[in-house]
C-alpha cells in the first residue's frame, strides 16, 4: 500500500472579508500526480504556498511524512540578477546544495569530527556528481550558457532555471505551479513525457488541458470554498463533474418544490399567532437558502461580432528583420484573407511576438512593408499588457472604454453585463484592481480587448495566468469570433479548438505554413521527423562501411614503440583505478586528519584526470592494434 506522504486536515483561509476556503482535506500518497483546478481568485496558488511554507494558515494543519524531501516550482521564481546560471543552481534551497555547502564549510574550518556526518549525507544523496548532473539537465532543457547572468535571460529560460533545480533533487514530492508557462511547446512535451514516465509524486497547477490529461491520475477542484476530488485524468475529471453538477440540480430542484410548499405555509400563518412551530420555520430559512444553489454552469452565449472588415486585411510584402545576428524573417511574403484563424508557433526566440509587433506598427521592419486595410481595427491582447491603476475599481476599468458593447442582430450587453459573463460578479464588479489575483487582473484585461469590439484580434500567450473556466469562454467567443483572429500560443488545446492553420517558425527567418491545427502538425512532424531520422541512420551505415573498408586495406599494425606505449597504458590506468579504489576508501573512513583528507580531495581529482587522458589514448593505439 502507497505510502502517506502529506496530510492536509480542515485548511481555512481568508484574506480579511474575503474567503477563499473552509476546512477542506485531502492527502497526497505516493505515485499520485494531482491536478489542482480552480477558477482565479479561489485560492489556489495561496494553497501551493501555504504546503511550501510561505504563507501563514488561519486553520486547519498541514503533515508532512517524517524526513520527506520536497521541491516547489513557483509561478515567477526569484533569482539574483547578478549570479550566473550555475551559481543559481548552487545556491538554490535544496537538500543537495545546502549538503554541498556543508561539505565546503567542514573542510575549510578543520572540523573533521562532522566530516563522517557529512560524507555520509553526500554519499545517501548523490552529491558527488551534482554539478555534472545539473549541467545534464540544464542542457536538456537547452540552457547552454552556464557562465550567463540571470538577469539576462528570458521568463522562459529562468523557467527552466528553475525546473531544473528542481528536479535534479530527485524529491519525494513535486509542487508546481504553472510549470508550462513560458515555456516552448518542445519543452512543454518534454516536460509531460518526463512526469508521465517518472514514478515521481507531484501536486500542480496548470491551465494546459492535454498537460492534465496526460500527467494527472487525480484532479482536485476548489469550488465553494471546498475540495472536490476525482480519481482520473482531466476528461475523467469532466464528465464526473457534470454528473455532480447535475445531481445538485436535480436536489435544489427538489428543494425549490418543497421550498414553495413551504412559502405557502409561512405567508398563511397569521403574524400575531406565537404557536408557530418554531423548529419547522428554522427548517424553512435553510431550505431557502437550499433551494436558491441551483449550480449556473451554462453561461451566456457571447458572440463576437466585431465590427465591420473588409476584403483587404494585410498583405506582407519583402519583409526582413535581424537583431545582430539573429533573423526573424528573411524577404517574407504573405496575404492573410478575410476571417482567416491562424496560429503562430515556434520555439522561444524565433521571432513569434517580434512578427505580431512590426504587423501592428511597434516595431519597424528593417524592409518591406506590412500593408494593412482601412477597415481593420485590431484588438491587442500583449504578454506585457497589463497596466491598471490599482486604486481604480474593476467596473470603472470597463466603462472608461464602453458603456455598451454590441453583439449583433440587436443585442447589447452593458458593461457590468459583459464583465458577468467573464465571471466578474456584480459585488466584484466594485473591487479595487489591488485586491485582485493575478489571474483575476489577466481576466479583466482581456475583457478591454474584447469590450472594444475589434474585428481583427491579436492574442499573444493569451492563455498564461486563465483558468480553465474563463479559457472555455474565450474559446466559446474566439469559435464564433465574425472577424480575423491571429494566435501567438504555447497551448496546443486551446489552439486546436479555434486556429484552422498555422504558422511555424523554424528560427533563423525560416517561416512554414501547415494546413491544420497543432495536434495533426505534431502527428505530421513526428513522421517526418521519424522519416528523417532513418535516413541519417541510413547514410551514417554507408559512411561507416566505406570508413571500415577503408580502414581495412589501409590498416597497418603498432609501430614497435606504440605496442610498448600500448602495453604500459593498461598497466598505469590499472595502478591509477587501484590507487583511485584506495583514496574513496580514505575519504570514507572518518580516520584522516583535515590536512589529509584536503590532499586526498585534491589528488582524487588529479587521478580521475589522468584515468580519462590515458584512456583515451588506449582507445586510439587499441583501433591499431
Amino acid at each position: 500500500m502507497a505510502s502517506n506522504l502529506l496530510q492536509i486536515d480542515s485548511l481555512t483561509k481568508s484574506f480579511g472579508d474575503h474567503r477563499l476556503f473552509e476546512n477542506i482535506s485531502f492527502g497526497i500518497f505516493e505515485g499520485d500526480k494531482i491536478g489542482l483546478i480552480a477558477k482565479n481568485g479561489a485560492g489556489k496558488t495561496t494553497l501551493l504556498n501555504m504546503i511550501a511554507g510561505k504563507e501563514p494558515i488561519d486553520g486547519g494543519k498541514i503533515v508532512f511524512r517524517n524526513e520527506i524531501r520536497f521541491a516547489y516550482l513557483e509561478q515567477s521564481p526569484p533569482y539574483d540578477p547578478d549570479k550566473t546560471v550555475i551559481e543559481s543552481c548552487f545556491n538554490t534551497d535544496n537538500d543537495i546544495a545546502r549538503v554541498i555547502s556543508r561539505y565546503e564549510e567542514v573542510m575549510s574550518s578543520g572540523k573533521h569530527e562532522e566530516m563522517d556526518e557529512v560524507i555520509s549525507q553526500m554519499d545517501l544523496l548523490k552529491a558527488w556528481d551534482y554539478e555534472l548532473r545539473i549541467k545534464q539537465i540544464l542542457s536538456t532543457l537547452k540552457i547552454t550558457k552556464l557562465d550567463q547572468k540571470m538577469g539576462e535571460l528570458s521568463g522562459g529560460q529562468i523557467k527552466r532555471v528553475a525546473l531544473a533545480n528542481v528536479l535534479i533533487s530527485e524529491p519525494d514530492l513535486v509542487i508546481l505551479d504553472e510549470p508550462t508557462n513560458h515555456l516552448d511547446l518542445d519543452m512543454v512535451e518534454w516536460l509531460e513525457d518526463y512526469l508521465s514516465r517518472s514514478g515521481i509524486s507531484l501536486l500542480m497547477v496548470t491551465h494546459d488541458r492535454y498537460f492534465l490529461d496526460r500527467v494527472c491520475t487525480q484532479i482536485i477542484e476548489i469550488e465553494d470554498f471546498q475540495i472536490y476530488s476525482y480519481k482520473g485524468n482531466y476528461s475523467y475529471y469532466l464528465e464526473k463533474r457534470e454528473e455532480r453538477i447535475m445531481n445538485q440540480n436535480a436536489e435544489t430542484d427538489r428543494a425549490r418544490n418543497l421550498f414553495r410548499k413551504e412559502l405557502d405555509w409561512m405567508r398563511r400563518q397569521p403574524q400575531a399567532r406565537a404557536t408557530k412551530a418554531k423548529a419547522r420555520i428554522d427548517d424553512f430559512y435553510k431550505l431557502e437558502e437550499k433551494a436558491k444553489k441551483r449550480k449556473r454552469d451554462a453561461q451566456l452565449r457571447l458572440d463576437g461580432k466585431g465590427s465591420y472588415i473588409g476584403n483587404k486585411i494585410f498583405e506582407a510584402q519583402h519583409v526582413d528583420k535581424r537583431f545582430d545576428e539573429i533573423v526573424i524573417t528573411k524577404d517574407f511574403n504573405y496575404i492573410f484573407a478575410r476571417y482567416e484563424k491562424m496560429g503562430i508557433v515556434g520555439n522561444n526566440g524565433t521571432g513569434k511576438s517580434t512578427f505580431v509587433k512590426m504587423l501592428l506598427g511597434d516595431i519597424a521592419p528593417d524592409s518591406g512593408v506590412f500593408d494593412v486595410g482601412e477597415t481593420v481595427n485590431f484588438g491587442y491582447y500583449s504578454q506585457d499588457g497589463l497596466q491598471f491603476n490599482e486604486e481604480s475599481k474593476v467596473i470603472d476599468v470597463v466603462q472608461e472604454i464602453a458603456e455598451v458593447i454590441d453583439l449583433g442582430n440587436g443585442n447589447k450587453l452593458t458593461a457590468s453585463q459583459f464583465l458577468q459573463h467573464f465571471l466578474f460578479a456584480p459585488e466584484k464588479q466594485h473591487d479595487y484592481i489591488y485586491k485582485l489575483s493575478g489571474g483575476e487582473k489577466r481576466r479583466l484585461y482581456l475583457c478591454t480587448v474584447l469590450i472594444k469590439n475589434p474585428n481583427f484580434l491579436v492574442l499573444d500567450e493569451p492563455t498564461n495566468d486563465l483558468d480553465i473556466v474563463t479559457l472555455n469562454m474565450l474559446e466559446e467567443y474566439l469559435t464564433s469570433f465574425k472577424g480575423c483572429l491571429i494566435v501567438v500560443s504555447h497551448d496546443r488545446y486551446f489552439m486546436d479548438k479555434v486556429v484552422d492553420h498555422l504558422m511555424v517558425f523554424e528560427g533563423n527567418g525560416v517561416i512554414n505554413e501547415f494546413p491544420g491545427n497543432y495536434t495533426q502538425y505534431r502527428e505530421w512532424k513526428a513522421i517526418e521527423d521519424r522519416r528523417a531520422l532513418e535516413e541519417q541512420k541510413s547514410v551514417a551505415a554507408e559512411r561507416q562501411s566505406e570508413k571500415e573498408n577503408t580502414k581495412v586495406a589501409e590498416k597497418t599494425k603498432l609501430s614497435f614503440k606504440e605496442r610498448k606505449e600500448f602495453e604500459l597504458l593498461e598497466k598505469e590506468i590499472e595502478a591509477l583505478e587501484t590507487e583511485k579504489s584506495v583514496i574513496t576508501q580514505a575519504l570514507s573512513s572518518g580516520t584522516l586528519s583535515s590536512e589529509e583528507l584536503i590532499d586526498k580531495s585534491n589528488r582524487i581529482g588529479e587521478v580521475l584526470s589522468l584515468i580519462d587522458e590515458k584512456t583515451m589514448r588506449w582507445l586510439e593505439l587499441s583501433e591499431l592494434a
